[in-house]
């Protein structure tokens, strides 16, 4: 036999089980990063509530449970908020339906039109009362979003008419009447749709529902004028940041990948802007005559979309007076109709420091519950057993549960009582 012969026979028993180790490495390798990357680990739990010992809120946790139950994300990738942002921003719902409403027209003072799509209830409210829910989406969205179109099917069918705001220049069919767009908190169009609203129904009361940045809309506008909270019941808030100003820095961190979510958001505000560029940026848009059209389209960020467009519209000289005059954390304090504020710890888009503002204004305010999910990423909150979600979402139900135990409340509350219930004011109800 020859050395080289002697060589081959010595070496390759050995190849394969070298190679096999190395596979065995691999998939380990692979194993280890699935479930640090999908946090398989992390533990399902109640959502972390923030709230006073008062009546009301004693009461509105005992008739909505979902407030206090185990909240179970889908097992493979629920837990994971990066996956059910990504899957909440491209497919929005599983099977949404296509609820059936009238769109109106409202003609603004400064020559813009706002626009909203009513549904009607596609039965009796548990009360029997006349509850309208009063609706705004998230940045850039509209009433044609699937996460809208399956909330307001599910409202209906529990007898609520639902009212959605189009954020001005959001519906790629709508073209725009003057030279401004939605902004971040700008709460005209807003106005404009509740006021519609209570003339054309006298009779209903409002629940006011906001969706990230909606929910900042919704609560400033609640906040700016107490005539603002009347013939309203609660409000429900999911996913907002609270201050522009304190999230602009978090935006820029690439921790959790908010900065590459940063760039995703611009480049969809670059098109919605420039899809009305004519209008906008046209020789009779006296209001854009300074921007700068040019980094405009250079911009990877919202901040510098912001402050080379969006603060113009009302006439803000830097981008931090912008962000300090449309967070709703100046205003939220102002609201003392029942509040829901509800957010998700893995949510990529708000940054843990935010969720300050909620927990603080929880601990001192009987009116507010804050409710801290430990998943659901941004707007999110999909549940199901272990790969499919269900069609339904925990964010739909604790709204409408919300709702319903308020309508409740109002219901059966005391004579008393003209607003949320004090512990000192009368004697208790039964509940």
């Amino acid at each position: 036999m020859s050395v080289h012969e002697s060589d081959v026979h010595t070496i390759s028993p050995e190849m394969p089980a070298m190679f096999d180790g190395m596979k065995l490495a691999a998939v380990a390798t692979i194993l280890y990063i699935l479930v640090r990357c999908l946090n398989l680990k992390s533990p399902t739990a109640p959502p972390d509530l923030t709230y006073q010992d008062t009546t009301l809120n004693r009461f509105l946790l005992k008739s909505c449970p979902q407030l206090s139950k185990e909240y179970i994300p889908p097992l493979l990738w629920g837990k994971s908020g990066h996956l059910q942002t990504a899957l909440y921003g491209k497919l929005g719902r599983v099977s949404a339906p296509h609820p059936s409403g009238i769109r109106k027209y409202l003609p603004m003072q400064d020559g813009a039109t706002a626009t909203f799509d009513l549904f009607e209830p596609l039965g009796e409210h548990l009360t029997g009362d006349e509850i309208t829910m009063v609706i705004c989406p998230g940045i850039g969205n509209h009433s044609e979003k699937h996460y809208i179109r399956t909330f307001v099917d599910y409202a209906q069918k529990e007898g609520y008419r639902c009212a959605v705001l189009n954020h001005l220049g959001a519906l790629p069919t709508i073209e725009l009447t003057s030279p401004r767009i939605f902004t971040y908190g700008c709460t005209w169009e807003f106005a404009s749709m509740v006021g519609y609203i209570k003339r054309a129904y006298p009779h209903t009361q409002l629940i006011v529902v906001g969706f990230s940045l909606g929910g900042n809309i919704v609560c400033k506008f609640l906040g700016e004028n107490r005539k603002n909270q009347e013939r309203v019941l609660c409000c429900v808030s999911v996913c907002q940041g609270y201050s522009a100003l304190r999230a602009q820095e978090t935006f820029l961190q690439w921790d959790q990948f908010r900065r590459f979510y940063n760039f995703l958001m611009a480049d969809n505000m670059k098109k919605i802007i420039l899809s009305h560029r004519h209008k906008l940026f046209g020789e009779s848009s006296f209001k854009m005559l300074d921007a700068d059209v040019s980094r405009l389209f250079t911009a990877t960020s919202l901040m510098q979309i912001d402050d080379n467009v969006m603060r113009k519209f009302h006439g803000h000289s830097s981008l931090k007076e912008y962000y300090e005059k449309e967070s709703c954390v100046h205003y939220i304090h102002n609201i003392n109709v029942p509040l829901l504020l509800v957010n998700s710890a893995d949510d990529p888009l708000v940054h843990d420091s935010l969720l300050n503002i909620p927990r603080t204004l929880a601990g001192k305010k009987q009116n507010v519950i804050f409710a801290l999910t430990l998943h659901g990423g941004h707007l999110g909150f999909f549940e199901g057993d272990v790969l499919f979600p269900q069609p339904l979402t925990w964010m739909d139900k604790v709204i409408v549960g919300y709702a319903n135990a308020m309508c409740q409340w109002e219901r059966q509350k005391p004579p008393c009582q003209s607003g949320p219930l004090s512990e000192n004011s009368c004697v208790e109800a039964k509940v």
